[in-house]
């Protein structure tokens, strides 16, 4: 595994990594007990987010359009259609059902 993003804060970590995971790369976020180090204190810089060799490449793409202001979230477009499949089988299963009702 690969230091993908050195973040400032655990919270900062897990958003990075649910961007990554929301791209399809796996992520773990380590350094969580090294935050309590410090004490009452915010400790930065314990806090890394971690993904496989061969997806360094991409999730360092994805870390710099995030930190530009880019928020580089590139959903699938297979995704993003599926609510839209199922309004339409509801509204069609729905059309059906009324058309039952008032013509029996």
């Amino acid at each position: 595994m690969q230091i993908a993003y050195r973040a400032r804060d655990i919270t900062e970590a897990h958003i990075v990594a649910g961007l990554l995971e929301a791209n399809g790369i796996e992520s773990f976020v380590g350094g969580h007990y090294l935050q309590g180090a410090m004490g009452e204190i915010g400790a930065a810089g314990f806090t890394n987010v971690h993904v496989a060799d061969e997806d360094l490449y991409r999730a360092r793409e994805l870390v710099k359009e995030y930190e530009a202001g880019g928020h580089a979230v590139a959903v699938t477009d297979e995704l993003e259609d599926k609510p839209d499949a199922y309004a339409r089988w509801f509204l069609l299963a729905f059309i059906v059902v009324v058309f039952v009702l008032v013509y029996l």
